[in-house]
């Protein structure tokens, strides 16, 4: 028996075996959870009957992010067939009713969703998933861009360093990942430029998101006195690497010493109020913090981790090798899904597309959990890609998803595919394939366009 063949077996007796226990589709089972459909019904607005109701408006949205033609035509054309094969009446492929119904679609229920998913997976989380008995929470901004309409630049303008009618409208978000399992708890979207659009203003918008006895991970832009001082408030414990304006005069030879470049100093509250506080709220901040500061393999992290016996440099070091992980999410995201270029014409449209992103995210994330949980893994070592591309097969071939037997075996297909363990991999941020030779578009399309009817075409981009 060849070694790939025994092993496929083993993975599916071990998923049989926990699948007769009764809380084992206990993630799966999350879609019909009386919390989420009760939240669902909570949300939905006022609607009369029509073509396009809204649950069926959000699973064809839903259905768009998914795949990889995520025009409006597609996601039309797909409910048309699928009310062929139900024996439903046909419905016209023209795209009106269902623009105008995605319009009609409330934000806040998508964004609700999304916050709920996030948590009912979060909530399910095995203890042997969580860091020493805590959950972690990633934490990080990236950024999207949209199509260059003036609504969209009204509200997201493009980059000053680009001329006018030559850049797109372009926003950036902040995200709260469950670091077990992959979901987004919670997102905060913003212009990317302007007052409170950094990423520290973002975060604030959404940092009751962390609760008592979480630890959240964060990068050298989060060490700041003041979010430190939050979480603490907060019962949050927190990892960030140290910022480089403190990284250049750090000094252990200073403070209570704890080993080997290892030490507690105290940090002063900044004399200088920021904007975004009011004096009240700055007055109430503690006048001194006292931090852990500590160097590891050319980092120097700053944490609320006090105790060296009870966490020690190398589980420090290991638990912030695993912040990366919100980097390789945001690329699942914007990537293999397609968030990176929105399609959506109008700020509001576009931030609803966001938002069905992350839902559409996780989704697929319940899928890994719930596999992850029977074949008793980490949902870290499994591929988002993999699990994706299961998915719609899954869909497009009708599989009868309650029969608990297909259950089984998409989360056994599911748990066969498991990413690379590749620790300190690096690689070139450069590309081998060359781009087709067009020139770049150096002027507003409209006039570009009146002088090619004047003048033609250049003859180097014939």
């Amino acid at each position: 028996m060849f070694i790939n063949t025994k092993f496929s077996r083993c993975q599916q007796q071990r998923i049989q075996k926990h699948a007769k226990n009764s809380d084992s589709f206990k993630f799966f089972n999350l879609l019909t959870s009386p919390e989420l459909l009760s939240t669902v019904e909570e949300l939905l607005p006022e609607h009369r009957e029509r073509l396009y109701p809204p649950t069926e408006t959000l699973s064809m949205f839903l259905a768009q992010a998914l795949n990889e033609d995520r025009s409006c035509q597609k996601a039309v054309n797909d409910a048309a067939i699928q009310r062929i094969i139900g024996g439903l009446p046909t419905i016209s492929t023209a795209m009106g009713g269902y623009c105008k119904a995605r319009q009609r679609l409330p934000l806040t229920m998508v964004s609700e969703l999304v916050c709920q998913t996030g948590d009912l997976i979060n909530n399910q989380i095995p203890e042997q998933w969580c860091w020493q008995g805590r959950r972690v929470h990633l934490i990080d901004g990236t950024t999207v861009t949209m199509p260059d309409t003036e609504e969209n630049q009204a509200i997201y303008p493009q980059q000053s360093g680009q001329k006018p009618g030559l850049g797109f409208p372009i926003c950036r978000l902040v995200g709260v990942i469950c670091l077990s399992s992959g979901a987004v708890l919670n997102a905060s979207i913003g212009p990317f430029k302007g007052k409170g659009s950094d990423e520290q203003s973002l975060l604030r918008n959404v940092i009751d998101t962390f609760k008592s006895g979480d630890l959240v991970l964060g990068d050298a832009f989060y060490g700041t006195y003041f979010l430190l001082a939050s979480l603490r408030e907060r019962g949050v414990d927190a990892v960030f690497e140290q910022m480089g304006a403190r990284k250049r005069i750090t000094d252990f030879r200073k403070g209570k010493p704890l080993g080997s470049k290892d030490h507690l100093i105290e940090l002063t509250k900044p004399k200088i109020k920021p904007d975004w506080m009011s004096q009240e709220q700055y007055d109430s901040e503690p006048e001194t913090l006292v931090i852990r500061e500590l160097y590891i393999k050319g980092k120097i992290l700053i944490t609320t981790l006090l105790s060296s016996k009870d966490v020690s440099k190398a589980e420090l070091k290991s638990l912030y090798k695993s912040r990366w992980q919100i980097e390789v999410d945001f690329r699942n995201i914007k990537t293999t899904m397609g968030m990176e270029t929105l399609s959506c014409k109008t700020p509001e449209m576009s931030e609803k597309e966001i938002w069905i992103y992350f839902l559409a995210y996780n989704l697929i994330r319940l899928l890994m959990a719930q596999s992850a949980l029977l074949a008793d893994i980490i949902p870290r070592h499994l591929s988002f890609k993999h699990t994706l591309q299961l998915w719609l097969a899954w869909n497009q071939q009708g599989a009868y998803i309650g029969h608990e037997t297909n259950q089984e075996l998409l989360f056994v297909m599911i748990s066969q595919k498991k990413i690379g363990n590749r620790p300190g991999r690096i690689e070139p941020r450069a590309v081998k394939r060359r781009p087709k030779p067009f020139s770049l578009l150096m002027k507003p399309r409209e006039e570009a366009r009146a002088e090619i009817r004047k003048n033609g075409h250049p003859k180097k981009t014939k």
